[in-house]
């Protein structure tokens, strides 16, 4: 598929009318419910971004636990939803916070009806290891999240397939686990 490039599209856009250009930003943000997302986060602030991220938050718990009938574990489809939320707003706190609950679901899961399969576990640790990493470059992330990372790591002992093991590894890779270590 041919795509236009940036340089392109601007020179285009530089031939447009203001009033042409609005029109075209409207049309498209009617087509396109990621540049809804994004355009109202932009404008409308953080009422919107809480809004956008109960709606994602809700997407990726229904992944696992409908309120009716049982998760269809679509893995890709509630990543999908961090990613989206992740563009539209640019919110990185949000964004982690939902990494983390996309883990947590996935260990409330595992924990409810047994061991899944190697994909799912590894599906949890690589999100799980972006929300280490982003603990490890921000310490107040860290504060905010050190016990649901802690708690997704002592639900996890004694499930199969060297989850818990990985987990562990990933936490231990936040150096502010290890300062908290050594005050204790």
């Amino acid at each position: 598929m041919m795509k236009i490039k940036v340089t392109e599209l601007k020179k285009r856009l530089n031939e447009y009318e203001h009033k042409e250009l609005i029109e075209l930003v409207v049309e498209i943000f009617k087509a396109n419910k990621e540049v809804q997302n994004y355009l109202s986060s932009k404008f409308l602030g953080d009422e919107v971004i809480e809004e956008i991220y109960k709606v994602a938050r809700k997407k990726i718990k229904d992944e696992f636990f409908p309120e009716r009938g049982f998760g269809k574990l679509r893995l890709a489809d509630a990543k999908k939803e961090i990613t989206a939320f992740k563009k539209a707003t640019k919110d990185d706190k949000r964004t982690v916070d939902l990494m983390l609950f996309y883990v947590e679901q996935g260990v409330d899961f595992t924990c409810s009806y047994g061991d899944i399969n190697e994909n799912f576990y590894s599906s949890m640790v690589k999100m799980f290891d972006q929300v280490a990493m982003e603990c490890d470059r921000d310490e107040e992330l860290y504060q905010e999240f050190s016990t649901r990372l802690r708690n997704v790591i002592s639900n996890t002992e004694g499930i199969g397939w060297g989850f818990h093991e990985a987990l562990v590894d990933c936490y231990y890779y936040i150096e502010w686990v290890h300062e908290e270590d050594e005050d204790e």
